[in-house]
């Protein structure tokens, strides 16, 4: 089976400066990923190049043998950083919304995981604090049997309680042959969820091994190699 992600010498640039640089990456199915790096390391121009907002400057980015674009948006779930929402909608015209857009979309699962979280289906978006709203839309993305989960600052915005809620979430969601990539500063709070790691810095790949390797290699966890490597 072929990897459901693959970087070639992924380049972008932005005039003169390089958001990545002859990125070259390899992900299989059925793991965890954390993609970890300082602001500015690439981290988002890699999420929009891999989910077809952006094209690339040089090299190629492949989804399941695909460049992104329709056929790879079937297969790929992506929860950006930020809500996408109209704040007139109720909740559950967004359920509605996904499940008429993607036939992958379970609307028993997104139910199942709204009634957990006692989040009224009948609430307007915008009546929802910061926190829900993430967990709406965190609900949606995992309501989709997807082969790639891509997930911007899933946990940022959220109280401890609800973030050990949304992993558990994410690890119960997604089927063995579907790899989850996170993106995340709250290295600490998703390490012990997270099968592998990559390191991007100045847009450039600084690490790619698994948590078990960095914990054997360098006698560390992930957040005090993070924090080693970028001196923070």
């Amino acid at each position: 089976m072929r990897p459901i992600l693959e970087c070639n010498r992924l380049t972008k640039k932005y005039g003169s400066f390089f958001a990545l640089s002859d990125l070259n990456l390899s992900l299989e199915r059925g793991q965890i990923v954390g993609l970890l790096g300082p602001n500015g390391s690439g981290k988002t121009t890699l999420i929009k190049l891999a989910n077809g907002l952006l094209v690339p400057t040089d090299g190629h980015i492949m989804i399941n043998g695909l460049a992104p674009g329709t056929a790879t948006k079937k297969i790929v779930s992506y929860l950006p950083d930020r809500s996408y929402f109209s704040d007139n909608m109720k909740v559950k015209d967004i359920v509605a919304y996904y499940s008429d857009f993607y036939k992958n979309f379970s609307t028993e699962r997104a139910s199942g995981m709204l009634g957990t979280l006692e989040i009224d289906r009948n609430i307007r978006f915008s009546a929802l604090s910061k926190g829900t709203k993430e967990k709406v839309q965190l609900v949606l993305v995992m309501s989709r049997d997807a082969d790639l989960y891509i997930l911007d600052e899933p946990i940022g915005g959220v109280d401890p309680a609800a973030r050990d809620y949304i992993l558990r979430t994410i690890l119960t969601n997604y089927n063995e042959n579907a790899t989850v990539l996170i993106s995340t500063h709250l290295i600490s709070d998703i390490e012990n969820v997270l099968d592998r790691v990559i390191f991007l810095q100045n847009g450039r790949l600084a690490l790619n091994e698994t948590v078990d390797e960095i914990r054997t290699k360098y006698g560390k966890s992930v957040d005090a190699l993070f924090r080693e490597v970028f001196k923070c």
